[in-house]
């Protein structure tokens, strides 16, 4: 909608200042004919790759060196040249909201809008801070007026955002809009959307907060140009200022493009936001689905790692105990995403541990009723899952898999797969079944259950993923191998170096991993 809103507002304008240009060719043909000078039409700005974000505004420019020869132009030539100027506006507000469209995550986004802004305008540097009433909190954020906000500079360090951060907010005009207040102290009224606020020469101003003016001088800029982060259908979520190492103020077309641009930006930042905000309910409903705390027996520790994807997986884990001190481990994953596959993961895991309780000696009749259950309940869904019986007292695991990755032993002198028999996911069969398999951890290994996301977001085939995992839990320092915990972490580490957190794929985590005395 704002994409023709925009052609529309331009293909008006056009039309409107075509026909003054009509009278303006009259009048420059009609001086022609009697002699007279005729001034020449403005330049244009640039295209996006001619747009130097490292030239400065309009008052740095030089003075032209002197009149141009009176040369009546050819008729036409001026509205050929306005043509060409709203030609070329229109090519750079596309290509900037294109290359913002394009954005996949919100810090993306806001690094995308802040060099597109500052190309806009002229500047080297800015500074955004959002602070929306829709979104979770980040842990990136700060605090600021009794708020929670989320700020990102341009040519700024963290150091400088704190510095600028301890200026009151009344004092600034980025301040002033986010505390609902007009931009400028002493502005009559309120608007729908706040107007952009130009400081040319900060410290020329007698009226500039002192604290205001000490940041300036150590962070060194010395004209501010702010705009608010907001739309009447958005509301304010926010707003940017980009600053100038001299006084300067950018220009009235260099302003109505920021401005334009301002507009889709903000509504593409909500977006996101509401994007952001389901994807971290997502993954709140899914830890709420999972086990609050691990279980503690004698003989064995325990430890969990477990991330939710973007679009919100089904992967999930559990720990139990069980009559007469044994340990039921679990893990598995649920096809599909969203809302639906949390939910039958919910119901998936709540039936396996009854399932357990009941039966959890023979791993096998745990799977198999949960396969029927599957089967009957949700015939269009299906499932991986492995469920271990563990007599920690003992050392002894009985377990059984249905389609899912092998358990991996970790120890001082062995890291080795656990051989299990190859069996289909549950619900792809009209009768499941498959061996169980018995091992015997030695004293001090660590056995670890995951899912096949942890695989998948190594981008690399399942072979090679395999022998990472391998390789990654063999790694692990011997001060780390007494602690289930530290080697799940070092195992991660060393998989992601990206981290858990990633947004470049949809796979769920989930590693779990039981030490044994």
């Amino acid at each position: 909608m704002l994409d023709i809103t925009l052609r529309v507002r331009v293909h008006v304008d056009a039309l409107i200042a075509a026909q003054n240009d009509m009278g303006v060719c009259d009048a420059i043909e009609r001086n022609a004919a009697a002699g007279k000078p005729a001034a020449m039409s403005a330049p244009h700005l640039p295209k996006v790759a001619g747009i130097d974000s490292t030239v400065s505004g309009p008052t740095h420019t030089a003075a032209a060196a002197g009149p141009l020869p009176s040369v009546p132009p050819a008729p036409g030539a001026v509205i050929q040249d306005r043509l060409a100027g709203w030609v070329s506006d229109l090519t750079t507000l596309h290509e900037l909201t294109e290359r913002l469209a394009r954005t996949a995550s919100l810090d993306e986004a806001l690094d995308e809008l802040l060099h597109a802004g500052a190309a806009l305008v002229g500047a080297r540097r800015g500074m955004v801070v959002l602070e929306p009433s829709l979104g979770p909190v980040r842990d990136d954020s700060f605090e600021g007026a009794g708020s929670r906000s989320l700020a990102r500079g341009l040519g700024l360090t963290h150091a400088d955002l704190g510095h600028i951060e301890t200026v009151p907010r009344s004092a600034t005009a980025y301040g002033r809009i986010l505390e609902g207040l007009p931009a400028r102290a002493g502005h009559p009224g309120h608007c729908a959307v706040p107007q952009p606020v130009a400081h040319p020469d900060l410290l020329g101003d007698p009226a500039l907060d002192p604290r205001h003016r000490e940041v300036a001088i150590r962070l060194g800029y010395a004209a501010s140009y702010t705009l608010a982060l907001a739309t009447e259908e958005s509301g304010t979520l926010g707003a940017a200022v980009w600053m100038y190492d001299e006084p300067a103020t950018p220009g009235e077309r260099q302003c109505h493009l920021v401005g334009l641009y301002m507009r889709y930006a903000t509504e593409h930042l909500a977006r996101m936001l509401e994007l952001e905000h389901a994807r971290a309910t997502v993954a709140t409903v899914a830890e709420e689905l999972l086990p609050s705390r691990l279980p503690r027996l004698p003989g064995v520790q325990l430890a969990a790692r477990h991330r939710t994807g973007p679009r919100g997986g089904g992967d999930w884990y559990d720990a139990l105990p069980l009559p007469e001190g044994a340990l039921g481990l679990a893990v598995g994953s649920v096809s599909g995403s969203g809302p639906s596959a949390l939910a039958a993961m919910g119901r998936l895991r709540a039936s396996l541990r009854a399932y357990a309780v009941m039966e959890g000696e023979d791993p096998v009749a745990v799977l198999s009723d949960l396969e029927l259950l599957l089967r009957l309940t949700e015939p269009a869904r299906t499932a991986t899952a492995l469920f271990a019986y563990a007599e920690p007292a003992a050392r002894k695991i009985v377990l059984a898999g249905a389609g899912h990755t092998p358990p991996l032993v970790v120890g001082e002198r062995r890291t080795e797969f656990v051989e299990t028999s190859l069996s289909a996911p549950l619900g792809m069969l009209a009768c499941w079944e498959a061996p169980s398999v018995e091992l015997s951890p030695e004293p001090g290994e660590t056995v670890l259950l995951y899912t096949d996301g942890l695989l998948r977001r190594t981008g690399d085939s399942m072979d090679r993923a395999f022998a990472r995992l391998h390789s990654a839990a063999a790694s692990t320092p011997k001060a780390a191998r007494s602690d289930p915990a530290a080697i799940a972490d070092h195992v991660l580490r060393t998989m992601l170096p990206d981290g858990l957190d990633q947004r470049d794929s949809g796979e769920d985590v989930v590693l779990l991993a039981a030490r044994f005395d």
